[in-house]
């Protein structure tokens, strides 16, 4: 098999890595939040929210990228259960990368709080509604919880196959190749 099938594309390697670091930066933001009452909480607001944007709008642009370019196979080898979770923890990832800031989103129109990205004043999503607000605010907490565990698990699933199987599933992400080939060349070699 090429070495091009085994890796996703470049535009694919940039938006993950783009996006993991948003992702984080969003999500330690959203901890300082909800943990001051300080002055410094409407600046992480106002940080939080256009990101929240930038990240929902990257990730729609990924899902249109990934649907044009495929992935790379998963290793022959790779057991039925390993390939389910693998499967199953990328749908999840990318439903809370959308439906995250899309529930903030809601939030703060429920609670007819302005979004402005660029200074652009983005429509209300949803009339506003106290009780709507509250119910989409603990939504929103909660999912931030289950998309920090979901990160720390695919993080520690990418560093299983990248020290313990070796199998060129953490390669085909990762931002530079990281094995030379029997030629000398920078691609993967020994991918099952």
């Amino acid at each position: 098999m090429s070495r091009d099938l085994l890796r996703f594309t470049p535009l694919q390697r940039v938006l993950h890595w783009v996006m993991a670091i948003c992702i984080w930066t969003m999500l330690f933001v959203g901890v300082g939040m909800v943990s001051t009452i300080r002055p410094v909480y409407l600046t992480l607001v106002n940080f939080h929210k256009p990101l929240g944007i930038a990240i929902l709008l990257l990730a729609l642009l990924r899902l249109l990228v990934r649907w044009r370019s495929g992935t790379p196979p998963l290793p022959s080898d790779m057991p039925a259960p390993m390939k389910l979770a693998a499967r199953s923890s990328h749908v999840l990832l990318y439903l809370l990368m959308i439906a995250m800031p899309l529930i903030g989103w809601g939030m703060l129109s429920a609670a007819d709080y302005p979004v402005v990205v660029a200074g652009l004043h983005l429509p209300a999503i949803v009339a506003p509604n106290a009780a709507l607000h509250s119910m989409l605010w603990n939504a929103h907490q909660f999912l931030a919880l289950c998309f920090f565990a979901l990160i720390l698990l695919h993080l520690a699933a990418a560093l299983f196959h990248a020290w313990v199987r070796r199998d060129g599933v953490f390669e085909s992400m990762a931002p530079v190749s990281m094995r030379p080939t029997p030629q000398g060349d920078s691609g993967i070699a020994g991918r099952r």
